[in-house]
């Protein structure tokens, strides 16, 4: 038998009838009914039912089929027949024929697995389909044999040809691929840097690229006009459930272009890609800004699947009686709101009431809720009474509220945590009462995003510091003003996921230089990290932009998968960590000594280290309360006495065995009988030593989620 002359399992129709084929794979699954065996022969193409006869095979093949085992690796060769009536199959693809084998080789053995693989059970020649829960580590540390599965392999082609869709089309359209450095400059973009040692270069080390920005950019300097690149990036940021630390982008530029030529080209490619999945996506893509989409939903990345958009209410309740609203538009907050439409007897008073108002509204960062329902044309709830008739009125217009309907409001005297916390309930409210349409794929463009974002030290980029802003005449030095830009920034939403982002870049290197300063960066800084980049702008950089979409995410939602690691061949698992190769993994003295790393840093004391720290620091930080200067001569004599007693006991006993004494079990409770509120509670000051705070609760350190 040659392997040339094979064929593919799951090309056999029943035109091959007759005919002799040659087969390789693995066994899926086999049969054995006594001298007549039948297997389950599958490649990548699929599966065929392969019949070892007494009549038709020779006795000494049958002999060695007799020994098969599931994912045992072997060569066939038989004549193709037909079916049986009767015993068609039409579960698989090649389900009205099966080849009767005339010889087998054994190529390879399979010891015995640590999951089932076949995703189909025979029985009685028929395939059922089997769905077997195998922990996610298990099969990321077996991810080879993970990978022989149909479904894992349909994931990977599909990915293949969504993504030779997109190299096609940007061919068409005159963009040239690229490979930009993996070994680069560490530049801060938002997310922490991988690091690697040079052994050339003592103590100096290259970064892994969070995205190919700067060279891209560079190209458009290089007179390249369009670049694409399907582009390896990695970020060492906090760990989620649906992130890599290692991912893949669609990574474009291009030069003298405005957004218009972006949401053509992106739209186009995106239609394409989703058309690989059976997915007809509506055009043109809406547009929405930044500002109508915070509120409207309440997110930057709305879905808009469903309704239930916000409406403001604020100027309806101006001079309203009802105290709380009165005290928070008083403080110059806002009042939106949100119509579940028809869903009055789904949503009990005890939901609204004890639920969402209580406990999820809260969870949110809002104070509460106020909820009412349409009865008879009117609103009904506790706090209705306090309504007036034109209060009443106006909010049912509003809200263009029928009976059957259920009201939720947020008022605040933060606008962004009034949408914020109303974006949250609409999407938890959707899906809790299954609002949000299945199969159902509508894009958006959102625009106009705010250039920068305050920090506790000034400003900090929404996007990347590279990013124009609307305008050009700002005062790198005025905080506020530099709130009010808006950027030429775009990101491509889908069902209310971020599929990818991009913006007109600057190419001006004065512009640039002022967002650097805005951003807090010094001359010397800016030279230290830019300088080889602001230099290139002074020798006619064109204008330009582009966009970057995350691939990993696209071919997931496009297929449907939980989680983005079902489409990529080898990722790692939720704790950034690969149970195949477990790494990361610890190295050797000798390879830290060859890139001198040992004495990195010289005398100098690492931080969070013993010699750094200090006691008092590390009890205030275990225990969570503050200590104050007045405290620390008290407790730091305190600590010294136990010092003191603890080295007396070590240096008398040291000789002597330990003593135990177990103590007799007590419950050990407040005195008194009668439940009290702590004083500081009373007045607002029971946080008043804690180290830090955040929402109005102590501060702790981060978990993973």
């Amino acid at each position: 038998m040659e392997y040339r002359d094979r064929s593919p399992c799951g090309h056999l129709t029943l035109s091959d009838v007759g005919k002799e084929v040659t087969l390789a794979g693995w066994v899926d699954a086999l049969r054995d009914h006594g001298g007549l065996l039948f297997i389950h022969l599958r490649d990548r193409s699929g599966i065929v039912q392969v019949v070892f006869t007494p009549e038709l095979t020779p006795q000494t093949v049958c002999t060695k089929a007799g020994l098969l085992k599931n994912e045992f690796c072997v060569l066939v060769a038989g004549r193709v027949a037909k079916r049986v009536e009767g015993t068609e199959n039409p579960s698989i693809a090649t389900g009205q024929i099966e080849v009767v084998a005339k010889d087998l080789t054994v190529l390879s053995r399979a010891e015995t697995l640590p999951f089932q693989i076949s995703e189909k059970s025979m029985v009685d020649g028929a395939a059922l389909k089997r769905e077997e829960a195998v922990a996610e580590d298990l099969r990321l540390q077996y991810r080879y044999l993970d990978l022989r599965r149909p479904k894992m392999q349909d994931h990977l082609i599909k990915r293949h040809r969504i993504i030779k869709v997109i190299r096609d089309y940007l061919d068409a359209q005159g963009f040239i691929e690229i490979e930009t450095p993996m070994l680069t400059k560490s530049t801060p973009e938002g997310a922490r840097d991988y690091l690697v040692p040079s052994r050339h270069y003592p103590k100096n080390f290259y970064a892994l690229p969070q995205s190919p920005q700067l060279f891209k950019q560079l190209l458009m300097v290089g007179g390249m006009e369009r670049y694409f690149q399907i582009a390896r990036c990695f970020r060492d940021e906090d760990l989620r459930p649906n992130r890599q630390p290692e991912f893949t982008q669609l990574d474009l530029e291009a030069s003298f272009i405005d957004e218009e030529f972006v949401y053509t080209l992106l739209e186009e490619v995106t239609v394409r890609m989703f058309q690989i999945g059976g997915i007809q996506l509506p055009r043109p893509f809406p547009r929405m800004t930044w500002t109508d989409a915070m509120n409207s939903t309440g997110s930057d990345k709305p879905d808009i699947r469903f309704g239930m958009t916000f409406k403001d209410v604020t100027d309806i309740f101006t001079k309203t009686n009802y105290s709380i609203f009165k005290q928070i538009l008083n403080r110059g907050g806002c009042i939106k709101g949100i119509n579940v439409k028809g869903q009055s007897e789904r949503l009990s008073k005890n939901i609204l009431q004890n639920e969402y108002a209580k406990e999820i509204v809260p969870g949110f960062g809002a104070k509460g809720m106020t909820w009412m329902r349409v009865v008879d044309g009117g609103l009904d709830s506790n706090i209705v009474q306090f309504f007036s008739d034109y209060e009443r009125q106006e909010m049912i217009k509003r809200f263009e509220a029928t009976d059957g309907d259920v009201i939720l409001m947020i008022a605040d005297p933060s606008w962004s945590l009034v949408c914020s916390a109303l974006g949250q309930l609409r999407l938890h409210v959707a899906q809790r009462l299954d609002l949000i349409p299945v199969d159902s794929f509508q894009p958006l463009w959102v625009t106009h995003f705010p250039l920068f974002e305050a920090t506790e030290n000034g400003v900090t980029s929404s996007h990347h510091p590279f990013t124009m802003p609307d305008r050009a005449d700002f005062d790198p030095e005025n905080i506020d003003a530099l709130l009010s830009l808006h950027s030429r920034a775009y990101d491509l939403v889908m069902n209310g996921e971020e599929l990818g982002g991009g913006s007109i870049r600057i190419n001006d290197r004065d512009i640039q230089n002022r967002i650097f300063k805005a951003l807090g960066l010094s001359e010397d800084e800016i030279e230290a990290k830019f300088g080889f980049f602001l230099k290139a702008l002074e020798y006619g950089a064109p204008p330009h932009g582009g966009i970057a979409l995350g691939i990993d995410r696209v071919v997931a939602m496009i297929l449907g998968t939980s989680s983005i690691r079902e489409v990529i061949a080898f990722p790692k698992n939720r704790s950034a960590f690969c149970p195949l190769t477990e790494a990361p993994s610890p190295v050797s003295l000798e390879q830290l000594a060859e890139l001198g790393l040992l004495e990195l840093g010289g005398l100098l004391t690492l931080p969070n280290s013993k010699e750094e720290q200090d006691l008092i620091d590390s009890l205030s930080w275990v225990s969570r309360i503050s200590v104050n200067i007045e405290e620390r001569a008290v407790i730091s004599a305190a600590i010294e006495d136990a010092k003191t007693c603890a080295d007396l006991i070590s240096n008398r006993y040291a000789e002597d065995e330990p003593m135990f004494s177990v103590a007799t079990a007590v419950n050990r409770t407040r005195p008194g009988t009668e439940s009290r509120i702590n004083p500081l509670s009373e007045k607002g000051e029971l946080l008043k030593n804690a180290p830090s705070t955040k929402g109005g609760y102590f501060k702790v350190a981060n978990i993973l989620e």
